[in-house]
């Protein structure tokens, strides 16, 4: 037998791919209503009306489910953050969006049983590193136009705001989120020096 027409395996890797996009809805739709450490592959193979054989096919447990669902949850981000990256405008403005984009991000899917689940594996240190990279790339960009500390690399500086941004995920309301994006913006902006005195500031400020 010759080997199988490409619209075929197209059409087989489309109808796979809809299936497995189908049991992770409906497993997070589960999710929301009964908690990540609650939900069943029974009731995920009721929901989904997929028999329970077939969808061992797809995923070996819930947790793999969880995992797939994070995985298409930081792609999704990842891409959205990169075209905030490269919108029109200053650097400093599009850095600002970022990290307020990503903080709020943080702060409205954070749930702390889920993320026991799927906070760990290589996709998350991906992530991590592309985001980083993202940062980095930004404040270079803002440092050559002196609106980004120089005693610190661009490199240093994308690590401590990732580092700063993930609080947002403990916060109690948006407005909290944006002030601590504030915060971090301010430490990475030239005139910020530890231990310097307003006084201090005041004295060596040059005159408008």
């Amino acid at each position: 037998l010759g080997a199988m027409p490409k619209l075929w395996n197209e059409t087989i890797e489309t109808h796979r791919h809809d299936v497995r996009e189908a049991i992770v809805d409906a497993t997070m739709a589960l999710v929301a209503e009964h908690g990540p450490l609650s939900v069943t592959m029974s009731q995920i193979a009721e929901k989904t009306g997929i028999g329970r054989a077939t969808l061992y096919k797809y995923f070996t447990d819930v947790e793999a489910i969880l995992v797939a669902w994070h995985d298409r949850q930081v792609s999704h981000h990842l891409k959205q953050l990169a075209e905030l990256c490269h919108q029109p405008g200053d650097a400093w403005s599009r850095l600002r969006a970022v990290l307020e984009t990503f903080a709020l991000m943080r702060h409205e899917h954070h749930d702390p049983d889920l993320a026991a689940l799927v906070h760990r594996g290589e996709q998350i240190g991906h992530a991590h590193r592309h985001l980083t990279d993202l940062i980095a790339g930004l404040l270079t960009e803002a440092a050559a136009t002196g609106r980004v500390r120089e005693d610190v690399t661009p490199s240093e500086l994308a690590v401590y705001c990732l580092h700063a941004i993930t609080a947002a995920a403990s916060l109690p309301s948006k407005a909290a989120v944006l002030r601590l994006v504030q915060v971090t913006l301010a430490g990475m902006r030239p005139d910020h020096r530890p231990g310097e005195s307003a006084a201090h500031k005041r004295r060596n400020r040059r005159p408008a």
